[in-house]
């Protein structure tokens, strides 16, 4: 992908929101900066892990969301499977 930005009065610029899903980037995210002549490279700073603790809980982080049909329907296939297992069924 290439475009064009534009920096603000603040030096910040804006990358656009195409880049940004493709890249998995949210406000706060952070990038390296590299600098060689005049070229600029920006590179996402990622986790070793993506598992990161919110709040006093352990979070897994895809980069991706789920709708709340999406989080129930998995939470309850996870139930409907360790139900299975308690009691010695096999999927």
């Amino acid at each position: 992908m290439k475009d064009a930005v534009t920096i603000d009065k603040a030096g910040r610029i804006v990358l656009p929101k195409p880049l940004r899903d493709e890249l998995r980037l949210r406000a706060g995210d952070r990038l390296d900066v590299q600098v060689e002549g005049e070229q600029v490279t920006l590179r996402p700073r990622r986790l070793s892990s993506p598992l990161r603790r919110k709040q006093g809980v352990w979070v897994f982080e895809t980069g991706e969301t789920m709708t709340a049909e999406e989080a129930a329907a998995t939470l309850r296939r996870v139930r409907e499977q360790r139900s299975r297992a308690s009691v010695g069924e096999r999927e």
